[in-house]
Parts: C-alpha cells; structure tokens; sequence
C-alpha cells in the first residue's frame, strides 16, 4: 500500500535551533499584549527590586506583568492554572520566552505589587485615547456585585462569637489544665520536657478563638465608625435640639464573614451571594475610565466619588465628558443637588425604578413622593432627546460587565480584603481595556 501523508517523527531533531518567533500568528493577541507592555512605564515595579546585583536573580517584571495581563484576558487569573499554561499553551510559553515562574512565584508577584500593577490602568487608557477609543462625549456608570473568596456559610453574627467565644475559652482552660496535669505525671516518670510542646487541640482552640477575637473587634470597629459618621452628620445640623451620644455598641444580630471580614451578603438577580459591588465608568466604546469596589450593597454613595474619579482620570489624558447617565440606583436628592453643581456636564439620572416606570405608565397613584429636584430630572427625561441620550446608557456600561464576566471569566474575586479587590479589579479592567484595543486594532485593518 502507498498511503501519502506528511513525515511524523517526534523524535527528528532540529537542524537549526527553533526561533520562538515562528511561534505565533504576527496578529496574536500574546504578541499585541507584548508590544504594548513594551511602550509603558515600568520603572515602579522595577525599582521595586535590588539595584545592587546581590541575591538569587529574580523575573523579569515585564515579562510578569505580560503573562498576568495575557491571564487576566483569556479567563484564567489562577496562579496554579498560569504557571500550568505556561507548559502547556503556545502564547504564554512564547510570553515568557522560555521561563516557567511557579505558581506561588505568580501568586507573590501579584501580591507584593498590587499598588505598582494599578499604574498599568491610566497607561492602558492613554493607549486607548491615542488610538481614538476614548473621545469626549457621552460616559455612563453602573455596580455589579461580584463574588468575594468567601462562603455565605461563614457569616456569624456578634452573639454567636460572643457565645463561641465562652464555649472555647472555657475548653481552653480545661485544656491547659489536663496539659498540666499530664506534664507534671510525665516529668514524674521520664523527667523534664522541653516545655514548649502544644497539643495539637490545644493550638487548634487558640487558633479558632483568635479568629473569633478578631472577627469581633472587626465588628467592634465598624459600630464605633458608624456612631462617628452619625455624631458628624449630627453636628452638621444647625437647628433642632441637641443630639444625643450615638450608640456604638455592637447589636447581637451584626453579622461578619469569618473568611473576608470586609466581604458583604449581596442581594443579586439570582440570590444572595457574599461579596462586593463593583462600580465602573465606560465611554461611548465600552472604555473602561474608572473603577472601584465597595462592599455597601447600593449604589447611592457612588456616584460623586465614580465621577470624580472619571473626570480626573479623563483630564490627565486632556478628554472631557459632556453627559453622564446613571440609572435609578444613584438618583437621591444629594446627589442630583451635586450634579446641579457640575456646570460642565449635563446629567441624565433616572428617578425611577423599573417597577415605578411600570406603575406611572399605567396611572398608578402609588408612587413615592419626589422631592423639586427628582420632579425636574423627571421631566427632562420626558423630553423625545434625553430619552434617546439616556437609551446609550445600556448600550455603553451593561455589555462591560457583561463582557468581563461571560468572555474574560470574571467570576469572582481571588483575593481577600476591600482594598486588595479593589486592585484586583483594576486589574481585570486593565485586561478589559487591552482586549477593546486589540479588537479596534483588527477592525481598523480590516477597514
């Protein structure tokens, strides 16, 4: 028989060394993400290392920050799963030209230059602005709630502590009491101990009870900084009688995550889940201009701080926003009062939830009563063009979130703790950005 296939022999060597050039397609993603870490400013990171040339030599920043980036696009931020890619897949081995980092070395990576890593994002944005994605016009803001790495399970309320708290100290001391009884009958038999031995209960119960401390000063501190907030608001007044001392004890039912103390029981379209509301800004392109996490379940307290933020980050790029649209979740007497001080740009807030749009369409009499402010926002939304404006709202805000969890993987936060999320999320927004470049890159080609 002549069958007539191509030579396979996986064990013919090369003649000439292989060029990890050949790798890739010249179009490839990998090599777009490589370019353009190639034109930013590193120097944070760098300096971050010793200068002296002394100890085991370290990755080159630039090529950790191309594999992260590469991971956060493709779906997969797990340290294990890239050092894992970086055997087994194409791009990452030719991103890290060779090198394989394990993944606690990924992981530590991450970690110890979270705060570096957020310089990535204005860079990104820059980028995106010199290719045209990021123009003044019209920009749009909105929350998401995203799984923290933590369980709804591990939510305990400061009564249950209080009592768990009794149960293991009152085991701790019958521990320690059994211990030394057992130390004084062994030294009586075989002599001295080193002294320093834990029962293995023993440490698990001091372990667990220090937990239970924490977790209780946690809640502590939280009732003290609302008694705060309150007595400022209080005092802010300028008639009325005196206010008394706000209360800042805890109440029994408060309730804190054992696993992210700073993680919150969030209310989604499916349930409840414990985590975090992540807010964002987008431009017309889906250009993500700035972003946040905050663990308050509504989004009231966001608006000033999201725009302030967008505004400013929009300024050092030399681009200004003319309208932002929000939707009913921001809408309060306070915030549209500041808005009305933003003289640059106009705002379109919905006053009204969907069940209350329902309801007024329908002549409903129950709806709640709205203060001058919610009545003219009201009617400017009325009018055939802020109706048309306000229609991109989901058009430019709602597919990021959609695209970040559905096409990047977004599922949840890796990391512990309001402030290390925070970064974190940067960092998926950061990818975000790169994708929305790359992809305008391809269709200006095609054009």
């Amino acid at each position: 028989m002549n069958y007539n296939f191509r030579s396979y022999n996986p064990k013919q060597l090369y003649l000439l060394p292989p060029s990890l050039d050949d790798w890739l397609p010249q179009d490839h993603l990998a090599r777009f993400i490589s370019e353009t870490v190639d034109q930013m400013d590193l120097s944070a990171l760098i300096t971050a290392y010793r200068s002296n040339g002394q100890g085991s030599a370290a990755y080159h920043p630039a090529m950790m920050v191309k594999i992260l980036l590469y991971a956060y696009c493709m779906g997969i931020p797990s340290s294990r799963k890239i050092a894992k890619a970086l055997v087994d897949d194409v791009a990452f081995r030719w991103l890290a030209a060779g090198n394989f980092p394990d993944f606690r070395t990924i992981s530590e990576f991450r970690k110890r230059h979270l705060r570096a890593l957020q310089d990535l994002f204005p860079q990104i944005l820059l980028l995106c602005k010199a290719s045209g994605l990021v123009k003044a016009g019209i920009i749009a803001l909105d929350g998401t709630k995203v799984k923290a790495n933590a369980s709804l399970s591990r939510n305990k309320t400061y009564e249950q502590l209080s009592k768990q708290e009794k149960r293991l100290k009152e085991k701790l001391e019958a521990l320690l009491e059994q211990a030394e009884k057992t130390d004084q009958e062994e030294d009586r038999l075989y002599g001295s101990k080193r002294g320093d031995e834990l029962p293995e209960d023993l440490s698990t119960a001091e372990k667990r009870l220090a937990k239970i401390k924490e977790a209780k000063k946690y809640l502590e501190q939280e009732a003290r900084k609302k008694a705060e907030a309150k007595k400022s608001k209080e005092s802010h007044k300028k008639h009325g009688r005196k206010s008394q001392k706000p209360d800042d004890t805890v109440k029994p039912e408060a309730k804190v995550n054992m696993t992210d103390s700073e993680s919150r029981i969030q209310k989604t379209s499916k349930g409840y889940i414990q985590g975090y509301n992540a807010q964002a800004v987008a431009t017309e392109n889906q250009i993500v201009i700035a972003c946040d996490v905050v663990n308050e379940a509504n989004d009231i307290h966001q608006l000033k701080p999201m725009l302030e933020q967008a505004q400013q980050n929009l300024s050092e790029i030399d681009v200004y926003a003319k309208t932002v649209l929000a939707d009913a979740g921001y809408c309060s007497d306070d915030n549209l009062e500041y808005l009305e001080s933003k003289d640059e740009i106009n705002a379109l807030v919905s006053t009204r939830k969907e069940q209350e749009m329902r309801k007024a369409e329908s002549g409903s009499k129950n709806i709640r009563h709205r203060s001058d402010r919610y009545k003219a926002m009201d009617r400017n939304l009325q009018n055939p063009v802020s109706r048309y404006i306000y229609g991109f709202r989901k058009r430019i805000i709602e597919p990021v979130f959609g695209q970040m969890k559905h096409c990047q993987g977004f599922s949840g936060f890796l990391l512990r703790g309001l402030e290390k999320v925070k970064n974190e999320f940067t960092l998926w927004c950061s990818a975000h950005n790169i994708l929305k470049l790359y992809r305008y890159g391809d269709r200006k080609t095609a054009i």
